[in-house]
């Protein structure tokens, strides 16, 4: 009962429409403009950087707050912030799948027919919460992130390149840790097979993106775009 609803909390926590409560303070439909994605990155397109900058903030919170609160009820998180030690794979699970549905919800929120985002900024803050076998292997993916951005400045894309290596950070975890000194005693198998499967999920969401930069359409950063009809925000 306590894994089932910590799960649920995480899930509506994450199904929070950040981007389209933003924009329709703002007068818009964020679904009806850009590529109809309530995203940060489509925020940013419609409305400008800094309200794409306070959607990326708050969907980043989103799952970091609940994974942290997920990880703190099942004793996992610890206030001094150490290691997560020896702990029971079912424990593990348990909060895994309390991280997995912040990212869930935003992709599929009930609020809006389960129709959201594309899950790397509330997938990233919830990276942040599991520390430190997720938190390592997200800002190694953020870093792969920002490196293919600045190289392709192709958003989507680099969102891909990104997912792809993170179950690689994940499993390179062992080795990272012992460089910078911490000491985990907890397997890495459970944390690499959820990484895994965000990694395939956010691959299929931005399939669409994929598709436009196989053809050579897809938007660059700093090219101006004109405005077209929405698309379906997968």
């Amino acid at each position: 009962m306590t894994a089932a609803l910590l799960i649920l909390a995480a899930y509506l926590a994450g199904s929070i429409p950040f981007g389209f409560i933003i924009a329709r303070m703002r007068g818009v439909d964020i679904r009806t403009h850009g590529s109809g994605n309530i995203g940060a990155t489509n925020v940013g397109r419609v409305l400008g950087r800094k309200w794409g900058g306070i959607c990326f903030g708050l969907d980043v919170l989103k799952g970091l707050l609940p994974t942290l609160f997920a990880g703190w009820w099942l004793g996992l998180v610890r206030l001094d912030g150490g290691t997560i030690g020896a702990a029971s794979t079912a424990t593990l699970f348990i909060w895994l799948g309390a991280m997995a549905a912040t990212v869930v919800g935003h992709m599929f929120p009930v609020w809006l027919g389960f129709k959201g985002g594309k899950g790397v900024a509330t997938g990233f803050g919830a990276l942040l919460g599991v520390w430190p076998v997720l938190t390592f292997a997200g800002f190694g993916a953020l870093l792969v992130w920002l490196i293919s951005v600045q190289i392709s400045r192709m958003v989507g894309i680099s969102s891909v390149i990104a997912a792809i290596c993170l179950p690689v950070f994940v499993f390179a975890h062992p080795w990272i840790a012992w460089v910078v000194g911490v000491r985990e005693q907890t397997p890495v198998w459970p944390f690499g097979v959820v990484a895994c499967l965000l990694a395939a999920v956010v691959v299929i969401k931005h399939r669409a993106n994929i598709a436009r930069t196989l053809a050579g359409t897809e938007s660059r950063i700093g090219r101006p775009k004109a405005e077209v009809p929405p698309t379906s925000p997968s």
